[in-house]
């Protein structure tokens, strides 16, 4: 027994020191190092609207900001047309004020001083037609006289009833349906106008984002459809890193992996940044990819977003990514 448990005491120190032997003269994993190329988003820039081009303000290689002036083109036509629009509304506008408010007082007066009146030439020949009446029993006055006077009676009964159904409707005013419909135009009116207006702020042409002019495609004085390109802009941020990845090293670089990204021209200056995609499908190695491991080897692509990149970062260069040691 107590045989065993000396040899069990050495086989455990044995064990132990060759533990230590074998971390000491064992190999570390090797550095990851990556391949890839600069990837920097860029717009080509257009009007929304036709027209001639009138300046270009711009020109290849120029710096803008935001928001910065690139272009403009005549925007004469489209000034007409938003000050026809703002004559349209107006008119709308007054129109719908005429339906809320419902005729003027002086109308209603006229209409209700036409039926008194209308009222007045009705009892005159109420009195005719009796008088008739009573003489066309004696023999005073021919039959014809007395439907004369009856015709006369009831046209003017029937002017009282369209004068008094006249003096209603003034005073009712304007049906809901009628003022409805001038609302409706109005707000027809003002999407024409706000639609006018739109086309004059589209004859000038913004930069959407900070960038580099690529290329001036058009000069003044050209006639253009609505779309067409004018300048080509390469933006600044953000810049991108596109590299790959062998499937046995797919578990070092997950989606928030720090980085360290080197060019040619600046070896001892890295730049910094970060795994942000990592795509889920494999693919073969691009011919512009240079890799230890054959062409023709399955890989998987990363997206890796330069953190502090600058202007000498430029489309398509060449770009060696390691794992960024710094302590966190």
């Amino acid at each position: 027994m107590k045989r065993w448990l000396i040899i069990l005491v050495l086989l455990t120190a044995a064990a132990a020191i060759g533990w230590q032997i074998r971390g000491k003269f064992h190999p570390a994993a090797a550095p990851l190092t990556l391949y890839g190329n600069v990837d920097i988003r860029g717009v080509d820039l257009g009007f929304r609207v036709a027209g001639r081009l009138l300046e270009v303000l711009r020109d290849e290689g120029d710096a803008v900001r935001a928001g910065d002036l690139l272009a403009r083109i005549d925007a004469q036509p489209y000034a007409h047309e938003l000050a026809r629009a703002e004559a349209a509304l107006a008119a709308a506008e007054a129109d719908q004020r005429l339906k809320q408010a419902g005729y003027r007082s002086e109308d209603i007066e006229q209409a209700r001083a036409a039926l008194e009146e209308s009222r007045v030439v009705a009892m005159d020949a109420t009195r005719a037609h009796r008088r008739q009446v009573e003489l066309v029993g004696g023999g005073g006055t021919s039959r014809q006289n007395l439907e004369s006077a009856e015709a006369a009676l009831d046209q003017a009964k029937q002017r009282v009833k369209v004068n008094e159904a006249k003096l209603k409707l003034l005073e009712a005013g304007f049906r809901a349906e009628e003022i409805a419909a001038a609302a409706a135009t109005v707000a027809q009116a003002q999407a024409a106008r706000a639609s006018a207006a739109l086309q004059v702020e589209d004859t000038q042409l913004k930069a959407p984002a900070a960038g580099i002019v690529l290329t001036r495609v058009l000069e003044p004085g050209a006639i253009m459809q609505a779309g067409a390109t004018v300048i080509s802009l390469s933006l600044e941020h953000p810049v991108w890193v596109r590299a790959y990845v062998h499937e046995s090293e797919l578990g070092r670089v997950p989606p928030g992996t720090k980085v360290l990204l080197t060019t040619d021209g600046r070896p001892q200056q890295p730049f910094h940044g970060k795994v942000g995609f990592v795509s889920p499908r494999a693919e073969f190695t691009p011919k512009s990819v240079e890799t230890p491991e054959l062409r023709t080897s399955l890989v998987y692509r990363l997206r890796i977003v330069v953190d502090d990149a600058d202007a000498s970062l430029r489309q398509g260069m060449p770009v060696t990514v390691s794992l960024d040691s710094t302590p966190q």
